[in-house]
């Protein structure tokens, strides 16, 4: 028995390094080494040593898979604030227009203010000469009335204030009368004009006033305004942050996964060296137990000991690798077997081979000649697994596979004759215990053995 499947991604601790609060780096600077730095095994056991550095070889794959999609959320991320920017540098330039815009009204209303002001200075000046010039007229009109009514005449002084000879006055009372009327005149000019003035600065006065309102307004406007554009200025620099930061954690990612990768490789080379290492200790014992059991045999006199036979080839040129022993589980679907793990979530799956109930540590065999494509451990849940490539057999490409094996006994690129020993089986990876998983694969896909054998 077994199922397949990748193996989940450690996605919410990534999410975690991914957010905006600036410490993407820091965790993954952390993290990652923890894995890197891991020594290799030196148990004295064999068995002590596989379990070490399959642990190993989970933790950096998991590191990998961490990084991997560590790399991706940043590329997103990088795109995402990229194609913000735009948007956050125009709101900073409409910004900016604005502030313009507010300082240019604030500016032209001050400069109004001073006008304002200006225009209702002079006219005040203007009201104060006229008073004053309505005062002197006042005075005159009453010195022309009592020097009248005294001598009958002008005064000297009067006469050339008045621009007049006295030797050419005949009539000074009819002068005087004169002199009185055109003050008269002038004071009631002075007068009007003076309510004219009056009336302008208080209406210069009421537009000062509107004017200062505008501008303490237009004040009010630019304060707001800069506030907006410091804002926009913020948003734009945390933008610009955030796409720096983020770049530097794609490229501190993309740094870290080639060491991750290269330990990763160490650490398997380190696994196919022990699993040689095992394999070698079995054969060793099993040839050990086999002379034992011939010695014993020959002692009791039956020299007549033979491993159990292979099946007969079939169309394809393939004979049953577990020839007299039980099929335990064919092909087909079934429900997921408790406590194996179910990697589809559907509680069911389809069972890829024929299994066979046979003890762990018996011989597995090629069925048929070829080359060995894969041998080793495999993290998809089947164990220790070897491929045979058969090459082309009846116009179609042909493979072998094991699952679940205990150890295995060969190596990639090596070439197998029917019944050579490829691996011994056993229980590891997805399975419910000790067993032979046996599957054909026709042009890269899974079929039914019991057709081939």
């Amino acid at each position: 028995m077994r199922t397949m499947e990748p193996k989940k991604r450690a996605t919410s601790v990534l999410q975690r390094a991914l957010s905006l609060s600036g410490t993407a780096g820091l965790v993954f600077g952390l993290v990652i080494p923890v894995f890197l730095s891991a020594a290799p095994a030196q148990a004295d056991n064999l068995d002590d040593q596989a379990s070490t550095l399959q642990q190993q070889a989970d933790e950096v794959q998991s590191s990998l898979e961490f990084v991997d999609a560590g790399i991706a959320k940043s590329a997103a991320n990088l795109t995402l604030y990229t194609g913000m920017l735009p948007g956050a540098q125009q709101a900073l330039a409409a910004a900016q227009n604005r502030v313009a815009a507010a300082t240019g009204e604030v500016e032209s209303l001050a400069a109004r203010v001073d006008l304002a002001q200006q225009n209702k200075d002079k006219i005040t000046a203007q009201i104060a000469s006229d008073q004053q010039k309505a005062k002197d007229s006042q005075k005159i009109i009453g010195q022309i009335a009592a020097q009248s009514y005294k001598s009958g005449g002008l005064p000297t002084g009067l006469s050339l204030f008045l621009g007049s000879d006295s030797a050419d006055l005949v009539d000074g009372l009819s002068l005087a009368d004169q002199a009185m009327r055109s003050q008269t005149t002038t004071l009631s000019n002075l007068n009007q004009q003076n309510a004219v003035n009056v009336n302008s600065q208080a209406r210069l006065t009421a537009v000062e006033a509107e004017i200062k309102d505008l501008k303490a307004k237009a004040d009010a406007a630019l304060i707001a305004e800069k506030a907006a554009q410091d804002e926009a200025a913020a948003q734009k620099a945390k933008l610009d942050k955030l796409v720096a930061d983020t770049a530097a954690l794609s490229k501190e990612l993309n740094a870290k996964k080639p060491q991750i990768q290269a330990k990763l490789a160490a650490v398997k080379t380190q696994q196919d060296n022990v699993a040689a290492q095992i394999a070698e200790r079995a054969r060793k014992a099993r040839e050990a137990a086999a002379a034992a059991a011939a010695a014993a045999a020959k002692a009791a006199g039956n020299n007549n000991y033979q491993a159990p036979p292979l099946g007969n080839p079939s169309a394809f040129g393939l004979v049953s690798p577990f020839a007299g022993f039980p099929i335990t589980s064919g092909w087909g679907w079934r429900l997921v077997p408790p406590g194996t793990i179910d990697f589809n979530g559907t509680g069911s799956y389809l069972h890829t081979g024929i299994d066979y109930g046979v003890p762990c540590g018996t011989a597995v065999r090629a069925p048929a000649a070829g080359t060995i494509a894969v041998a080793g451990w495999l993290n998809n849940g089947g164990g220790f697994t070897v491929h045979i490539d058969h090459g082309v057999v009846q116009g179609n490409a042909l493979t072998t596979v094991y699952y679940h094996n205990s150890s295995v006994a060969v190596s990639v690129g090596q070439h197998v004759n029917r019944g050579d020993i490829i691996a011994y089986s056993g229980g590891t990876g997805n399975s419910t215990g000790c067993h032979a998983h046996f599957e054909t694969w026709v042009n890269g896909q899974p079929v039914d053995p019991s057709g081939l054998l």
